[in-house]
């Protein structure tokens, strides 16, 4: 029983996490949703080494597990809708910037030939 409990409450402060994750997402704090993504992979390790040695969840256990691993997957969906455009928008300054960097070598390179 003990191990359930285990389990489950790190699924638990995953979901929480999670949580933080998209609030920190919808007021773009992208500094605090990389810091909170990081602290979510290693619970996911945590579990991985939690889960690999504890026996089967039963069935109300179970339906527990997954209500919270829902509500995680809802988050990053979620999460996801808000940090796609941000990284359209980078995408395309870091495109800009090369542009602009070629050219500026392109004519660069032209007046040193002159």
């Amino acid at each position: 029983m003990a191990g359930y409990q285990n389990i489950l409450e790190t699924y638990s402060s995953l979901a929480v996490k999670s949580g933080q994750m998209l609030d920190a997402a919808k007021s773009s704090d992208w500094e605090r949703l990389i810091e909170l993504e990081q602290d979510c992979r290693k619970m996911a390790e945590t579990l991985k080494r939690v889960e690999a040695g504890a026996p089967r969840l039963d069935a109300d256990h179970l339906r527990r597990k997954v209500e919270l691993i829902q509500k995680v997957l809802a988050d990053d969906a979620a999460i996801r809708s808000y940090a796609e455009p941000r990284m359209a928008q980078l995408q395309a300054l870091i495109g800009s910037t090369l542009q602009e960097q070629r050219l500026q070598h392109a004519y660069d390179g032209g007046a040193a030939g002159a």
